[in-house]
């Protein structure tokens, strides 16, 4: 074949995975607006993608499983999904696409393979949505309020009805509050419209009234003022860490349960996807979403010890800088923190090590943790340095790794990275709290100590963790296909 005619073909090709993309696209859109179901690509959010993201994501997908994945094979599998009476659902198209590739024996056709690998939806009961309030509205609260409201479909899982702040509104506030979800110098501009309601007291995002209320203490409010009724309240502030300061929070009028987006005391700290199951939403009314950093270590963790077995090891956590350090020298009340964050890598302390043990009890004690905050905005590192119990190599390590990610309780939790090039701007906006670089992994001579690379977006694949563990504390939880 001549240059040219392979050049042709080649265009040829492009033009018809391009046409499939868009048609793709229709069904992902048709699907959700429709009938509130989700397609996702080995856990990448497919909704709002263009037509090259779609490309990039088969390509990544195809590498991951070692096997072609290909968005021709993409539209056959959600067309098939797309003909069938199914309740609202998020499902892995490319889990699907690829146990296609290893069954297609076994059916007739696609459709015939889609019915049997969701015949189980059909017993899901119909779920209740949840009034949710957000207690504070800094860099996390805001996150969750991006995510919920682009999300948000039909409306059947989480409802976001209000935000909670200290400082009373005026038209400036309310205009300036409206500008900081529009606009983030990290995560760019948020997909959507937000409008300040001065007259009401509101934003209005995506054309739905998000009340704006001011108050001193969680029992000044009645939130049956605004229609809300058992509400889920997420904590954002950080100024009520313990039960009993929680619990303030279940006085107030409407509200059925809380959550907290840090590290509580005397409450359950979850990491979701390792020990959420071992609290019933039925009987605990105030959580912990613990920390960022916990939620990015602890899947990881949870594969090594349930595979390998951990007897001891020490974290090292690589972290961008926060809002509690200062922009210059200055006072503050821990040490080194009061040095310029943008200047400088500061040593600090955090309790990683110790919480990992609230999720994974069989580790309490075996772990020393230290961080180290650098002078990056967002995009943490986490390096693992762990004495196992059985031996292993870095082969043996990652396809471990590889399974969790393409498998099992832990698929939403862990992002399998195969960029050998990658940095710390390449991870943020990730939805999975822990990014495994299997390009970095290191196994001792002897098998016994490896040393692992963690990486995660402090801010918004910590975000995702909370919403999923608002789902299930508020048992709006879809039916789900990973």
């Amino acid at each position: 074949m001549s240059n040219h005619s392979l050049y042709e073909k080649e265009l040829a090709f492009q033009a018809d995975r391009r046409k499939a993309c868009v048609e793709f696209i229709k069904i992902i859109s048709d699907l959700w607006y429709d009938k509130s179901i989700e397609l996702i690509l080995f856990r990448n959010q497919l909704i709002d993608r263009n037509v090259s993201d779609i490309i990039n994501l088969h390509e990544y997908a195809g590498e991951f499983v070692r096997k072609p994945i290909n968005v021709f094979d993409s539209v056959e599998i959600a067309s098939a999904i797309q003909s069938l009476d199914l309740p609202p659902s998020r499902i892995d198209i490319g889990k699907l696409t690829y146990e296609y590739h290893l069954e297609d024996d076994k059916y007739n056709d696609a459709k015939a393979f889609v019915i049997d690998k969701l015949k189980n939806a059909k017993d899901y009961s119909e779920i209740k949505p949840k009034d949710v309030v957000l207690y504070g509205f800094g860099r996390i609260g805001r996150l969750l309020a991006r995510e919920m409201m682009s999300k948000i479909g039909k409306g059947q899982q989480l409802r976001l009805r209000a935000i909670v702040t200290r400082d009373k509104s005026d038209a400036v506030l309310l205009e300036k509050r409206a500008s900081l979800l529009r606009h983030d110098s990290v995560h760019g501009d948020f997909e959507g419209s937000v409008q300040a309601d001065v007259e009401n007291n509101a934003l209005l995002i995506n054309g739905t009234t998000v009340h704006i209320i001011t108050a001193n203490g969680p029992e000044e409010i009645d939130y049956t003022q605004y229609g809300i009724e058992d509400a889920l309240v997420i904590d954002n502030t950080g100024a009520f860490t313990t039960e009993e300061a929680l619990s303030r929070h279940l006085t107030s009028k409407g509200v059925d349960k809380v959550l907290l987006t840090a590290p509580g005391k005397g409450v359950p700290n979850i990491v979701y996807g390792v020990n959420h199951t071992d609290y019933n939403p039925d009987e605990v009314k105030i959580y912990s979403a613990a920390s960022c950093t916990t939620n990015a270590i602890t899947p990881i963790l949870a594969a090594v010890e349930e595979t390998l077995g951990v007897v001891k090891g020490h974290l090292e956590t690589i972290h961008a800088y926060t809002n509690d350090q200062n922009l210059v020298d200055n006072m503050h009340k821990k040490y080194r923190r009061g040095r310029a964050a943008a200047l400088n890598m500061v040593i600090t302390e955090t309790g990683a090590g110790s919480a990992v043990a609230k999720a994974l009890p069989s580790l309490a004690g075996k772990l020393t943790s230290n961080a180290i905050r650098v002078p990056v905005p967002n995009g943490s590192l986490v390096v693992l340095n762990l004495e196992i119990s059985k031996e292993t190599t870095v082969e043996a390590l990652n396809d471990i790794m590889r399974k969790y990610a393409l498998e099992g309780n832990l698929v939403e939790q862990i992002k399998f990275s195969l960029n050998n090039e990658l940095v710390s701007s390449d991870i943020v906006g990730t939805s999975a709290p822990s990014i495994f670089d299997s390009n970095a992994t290191i196994v001792s001579a002897d098998g016994k100590n490896v040393v692992m690379y963690v990486w995660y977006d402090n801010e918004y694949g910590y975000s995702h963790q909370v919403i999923r563990l608002a789902k299930y504390v508020s048992k709006v939880r879809r039916y789900t296909y990973y």
